[in-house]
């Protein structure tokens, strides 16, 4: 039985929906009662049709049996739904359509194993933890673990902190002593002051020198384990797949590797060491406090465990407060990336103003949440500050009437006063802690939700580096960047070593989306692809893109020189590999004639060369890889007559003898193809070469017809123009 939960009847009114297949026929069941139910025999597949904030899943009839008249009008409606519902409903939907096509029984459990048991939130994508019940003593056992590398050098911190902690605590504890004495009066009164002094003065030096090395080595492992923690996540980043990466921004993802691990590194260096030297601190002074009288110390810390109870029940509303800064500052943060990448078009369209007052209004909602943060603290704070020193007038009440019984000298009230500043300020300070659990949890989570996340694009258990020579196969492929919007549907395509394919079809008709399956930036959902007749899942991923080579639309030069970005595709090139891929792509010629020739530094994305001159570096980058399979994706797009004739020059020597999938807009750059493949609403509709998908007169030859008719209209305005 397959099974999942829908939340809108027919009427599109809430109601508690369970949709059910089971004994080959589907069922819907809203608030216990059977509402729908029909056979799977002699149905097409089922539909998913997804409108604004709510969908509709349809049984659709088999379109052969209703032929060019087909019509979504004949569909039967099961049930409806909102977007909460929508992916599960797609999930439902590929389950059993193929069920439809093979026959095989599917499985999908309600009660999903990507949900969490506790609230019911799902798990963020690729992870199994939910960051919102998970218990936070977890992820403090975990940094903990991280940390065992550094933990000698903590220790010896820890050491070193217990000393000077030691002899900071002698000081009120001499000091009581030096008043006694001087009470006492007489000569041996004189030698004790001066024997205090030096003592005093020595437990100061002391004091001071352990602090000096315990600094030290603890901002030797704060950051040590900042730089590890920070190439970890950065590590994590480059390895996570696509999808994963598109669903989170830019900003976002360098606020968790730079930001997020700075927070934790001064909360170590800073906060985390200050708190072990106050615990210590208060361990130390409450033993001497203890000594001399069990009473006052008890009098002392009497508050104390109120207001830790006090704190407790806070910690959960300040958690959620700074999860909240956190992403307030993640958008502010990503408004700001965008805004400085995207400067050109800023400018081009005069938006300045405009894009200078959505920052503001980022800031300012991130300042208002700040302000309303430190405006809850600042009340919080004071009131148990002044709750947890109130034992202090206890002491001083109940110790001045110990001096007058004679149970307690006035040196050793006073050394105990002094002792209770020591105890009281790790106590208040430990009353800030809270908030810098809080500050840190939050990105230590926003860090662990990176490391978690589990590769949506793996290896198989057998993923090895087999010879490549070319061959690439679609067998029955569907995929869908979203389980209710399939856009690759039943792709069956053979290509062989050494073979040109040219994609064809409008936009959005699926041609990108299998070059990303073949480059495995995303894996099919439905059927298999094969390179050289084996699993693409069953090659390291690395290796089989180590054999392809790209040239996209959108050309990416790294802020280097124009050497660099050319060897980036092989780092280890010798400088007549990287002259001769350049001559290869006919950019030797312009790159010579730039002032420090391979050495000119292009700039942020190349913007010191023109489209054209990026294009030909993009080639040369290709052409070094030596690919056994090369991916064209609008490499002529968008650029003039002469700079296209010298590209093209340049791809008719990229394309020899190795695999080719090519996709342009220009259909006329694609006629040399050995075959061409048109994709129609995510199926093939033809394949062919260009002279016989031109005499079927179909959807190829309409694309062709309509771009000669732009073609003319555009030639013929420009004659005109030339004319006035």
């Amino acid at each position: 039985m397959t099974e999942v939960k829908y939340d809108l009847d027919l009427n599109s009114k809430p109601c508690r929906g369970v949709l059910r297949y089971e004994n080959g026929a589907v069922y819907a069941l809203e608030d216990g009662r059977e509402v729908f139910s029909h056979s799977l025999e002699n149905v097409g597949e089922l539909v998913q049709y997804t409108d604004v904030g709510c969908g509709s899943l349809e049984i659709s009839p088999f379109a052969d049996e209703l032929g060019s008249n087909y019509d979504s009008a004949e569909n039967i409606t099961v049930c409806r739904f909102s977007m909460s519902a929508a992916e599960d409903i797609g999930e439902f939907c590929k389950a059993v359509n193929h069920y439809i096509k093979t026959g095989e029984e599917p499985q999908l459990s309600a009660d999903n194993a990507d949900r969490c048991p506790v609230c019911g939130r799902r798990y963020p994508k690729g992870t199994d933890v939910c960051m919102f019940c998970v218990d936070k003593s977890y992820i403090w056992r975990r940094t903990f673990k991280m940390l065992r590398q550094f933990m000698p050098t903590l220790i010896v911190s820890s050491v070193l902190v217990t000393l000077a902690n030691l002899m900071s605590a002698a000081q009120p504890v001499l000091q009581g002593k030096l008043v006694d004495s001087f009470s006492s009066g007489g000569l041996s009164a004189k030698q004790n002051v001066i024997i205090i002094g030096v003592a005093m003065a020595l437990t100061y030096l002391l004091e001071n020198i352990f602090q000096i090395f315990s600094g030290r080595t603890a901002n030797s492992v704060g950051l040590g384990f900042s730089k590890y923690l920070r190439s970890v996540v950065y590590d994590k980043v480059q390895r996570m797949s696509v999808s994963s990466m598109s669903r989170k921004t830019a900003g976002d993802l360098i606020k968790r590797v730079t930001r997020d691990t700075n927070t934790v590194q001064n909360f170590f260096v800073d906060k985390g060491r200050y708190a072990l030297e106050q615990i210590i601190l208060f361990i130390v002074v409450g033993i001497f406090m203890l000594r001399m009288s069990p009473l006052l110390t008890l009098l002392a810390v009497l508050p104390a465990p109120l207001c830790i109870i006090a704190l407790n029940s806070f910690k959960r509303y300040i958690h959620l407060r700074y999860d909240k800064q956190w992403r307030y500052d993640s958008r502010a943060n990503s408004i700001l990336h965008d805004i400085i990448k995207g400067i050109r078009v800023v400018k081009t369209f005069g938006s300045e103003k405009r894009e200078v007052a959505k920052f503001s209004s980022a800031s300012k909602a991130l300042a208002d949440i700040s302000v309303s943060n430190e405006r809850v603290w600042a009340i919080i704070f004071p009131v148990i500050g002044f709750f947890m020193n109130s034992g202090n007038f206890l002491v001083l009440y109940f110790g001045g009437r110990m001096v007058i019984n004679g149970t307690m000298t006035a040196g050793e009230l006073w050394s105990f006063v002094l002792l209770l500043s020591y105890i009281y300020k790790p106590l208040d300070w430990l009353a800030n802690m809270p908030r810098w659990i809080a500050e840190v949890t939050t990105s230590l989570i926003k860090i662990y939700e990176v490391l978690d996340e589990k590769p949506q694009v793996g290896d198989s258990r057998n993923a090895g580096k087999y010879p490549i020579t070319g061959e690439v196969e679609f067998d029955s492929v569907g995929f869908g960047y979203k389980s209710y919007e399939p856009v690759l549907k039943d792709i069956n395509l053979k290509i062989k070593p050494g073979e040109m394919i040219g994609l064809v079809g409008h936009s959005g008709a699926g041609k990108s989306t299998m070059i990303n399956l073949v480059m495995r930036l995303y894996d099919v959902d439905s059927g298999t692809l094969r390179i050289d007749g084996r699993d693409i899942r069953d090659y390291d991923q690395y290796y089989l893109r180590e054999n392809m080579g790209v040239v996209f639309q959108e050309t990416y030069l790294f802020s280097g020189t124009v050497y660099d970005n050319i060897a980036y595709a092989k780092p280890d090139a010798s400088p007549e590999e990287v002259f001769s891929a350049a001559k290869a792509a006919n950019a030797h010629g312009f790159i010579m004639e730039l002032k420090d020739g391979y050495n000119t530094v292009v700039g942020e994305n190349g913007y010191n060369l023109s489209g054209g001159e990026r294009q030909r570096v993009a080639i040369a980058r290709a052409i070094l890889r030596d690919p056994k399979i090369l991916i064209l994706d609008e490499a002529t797009s968008a650029l003039d007559p002469e700079t296209e004739s010298h590209i093209q020059e340049a791809l008719g020597r990229l394309v020899q003898n190795r695999t080719t999938i090519a996709i342009a807009h220009r259909l006329s750059t694609l006629r040399h193809a050995d075959r061409l493949v048109v994709l129609e609403n995510g199926r093939i509709a033809e394949v062919g070469t260009h002279t016989e998908l031109l005499k079927k007169r179909g959807i190829y030859y309409n694309l062709v017809m309509a771009q000669r008719q732009t073609s003319k209209l555009t030639s013929e305005a420009q004659a005109a123009l030339d004319r006035q």
